[in-house]
């Protein structure tokens, strides 16, 4: 199947991302971490191990980047509208993200979320688990402010 972008972003524009993959959209399989962090975001991830994701923020005064937990990861939140958009990991190898599946434009068409545990996980555990299937070709472009 050949490659297809998903875009989306945070309710007023400021953070819009684009996501590669040639995973069908209703074939991803969101993950709904249940962290509080989170659950209160109403968060589910899609990531491609094999895909890309640009990630564009049009006013660098606008953007939020919170970490919690761990501290391995940082999610991008969009400080006029409130919305997170997406979490990335940066390891010595390159910049890793996932998507928040409810900021996508065709979220309607993804399956149903899975919900999973990684706060049981130690932090190398969770580093780990990332590189395996969060996105790794990650490009984020600031602007403004």
């Amino acid at each position: 199947m050949s490659p297809a972008t998903l875009r989306g972003g945070c309710h007023c524009g400021n953070i819009t991302v684009a996501f590669e993959t040639a995973i069908r959209p209703q074939e991803l399989s969101p993950r709904a971490c249940d962290c509080s962090f989170c659950r209160k975001h109403g968060a589910a991830y899609v990531s491609d191990p094999e895909g890309g994701l640009a990630i564009t923020v049009g006013d660098r005064a606008q953007l939020n980047e919170y970490r919690q937990g761990s501290q391995s990861a940082r999610f991008l939140i969009c400080r006029a509208c409130g919305v997170m958009v997406a979490v990335l990991f940066e390891a010595e190898d390159g910049l890793y993200g996932a998507v928040n599946a409810t900021c996508l434009e065709n979220a309607v068409a993804l399956a149903t979320p899975q919900t999973v545990s990684p706060q049981k996980l130690g932090a190398e555990d969770k580093t780990r688990r990332w590189k395996k299937i969060w996105t790794p070709r990650v490009r984020m472009s600031v602007s403004g402010g």
